[in-house]
């Protein structure tokens, strides 16, 4: 028996359509989204409809020359918070959202490490910095709290920095330094983390801060210390082009 021919799209009902008619037969069961998800994943077995996912493109990662060149624009610029804020991305590889949450209670200068709430998936994490940026993050703290600022990076008007801001402000020095390529807050992670994995650190000890989660991951959550993380980084950091 031959296959089946497949239903043109002209055929089939559309779905709007279609949906109203589903409706009809779900909303005596009061649905909320939760319930009609696991309906329709189902539903998708019942069809025998395979989930088609598009292939993941590698992300961009800057190469050590344009993060040197990159930095070079920023050090002459002699904005102080910039050089601090775009270090402390680099230095930590932290999300622009959780950048923008450090308070300044968070950040521990005797331990090299900033507390991190509620990072991607409502986690706690820390992550470290190295030892040489103590002294500069010091003196921005410092020059923070003489300005009763509850966050790390606060506006004139008492805010903690936009995301928009922040993404902004990176562009802004990319578009001085005449790189071919933006340099948005992801990219500067990237860069950190595949950094460390060029300087021999396994993924095992990059995992605890930097806040990827994954099935495998949450193994290795339970069993790497972060002080074994942070020992790692420390041997390396020193040789950061930046």
């Amino acid at each position: 028996m031959s296959d089946p021919l497949p239903v043109s799209a002209a055929t089939r009902t559309p779905p709007k359509r279609k949906a109203r008619q589903l409706a009809k037969h779900l909303r005596g069961e009061h649905p909320d989204y939760a319930y009609l998800k696991a309906v329709f994943r189902h539903l998708r077995t019942e069809l025998e409809v395979e989930v088609q996912r598009e292939p993941k493109r590698l992300p961009y990662v800057p190469t050590e020359a344009e993060i040197r060149r990159y930095y070079e624009v920023v050090w002459t610029g002699r904005r102080g918070q910039d050089i601090v804020l775009i270090k402390t991305l680099l230095f930590t590889g932290v999300r622009v959202s959780e950048l923008v949450r450090i308070r300044v209670d968070d950040v521990d200068l005797d331990a090299c490490r900033i507390r991190i709430t509620q990072g991607k998936g409502a986690k706690d994490r820390t992550v470290p910095f190295p030892n040489s940026f103590k002294e500069t993050l010091a003196l921005h703290i410092g020059a923070q709290r003489a300005k009763a600022a509850a966050f790390l990076f606060e506006s004139s008007w008492k805010k903690p920095y936009s995301t928009r801001g922040v993404r902004a402000l990176l562009a802004r020095y990319a578009a001085k330094a005449g790189l071919e390529h933006n340099m948005p807050p992801h990219r500067l992670r990237h860069f950190l983390f595949t950094w460390l994995k060029t300087q021999g650190i396994d993924d095992a000890l990059i995992q605890p801060y930097s806040g990827h989660a994954s099935r495998t991951s949450l193994e290795i959550y339970s069993r790497i210390a972060l002080g074994d993380a942070q020992a790692s980084y420390d041997k390396v950091i020193d040789r950061f082009p930046v």
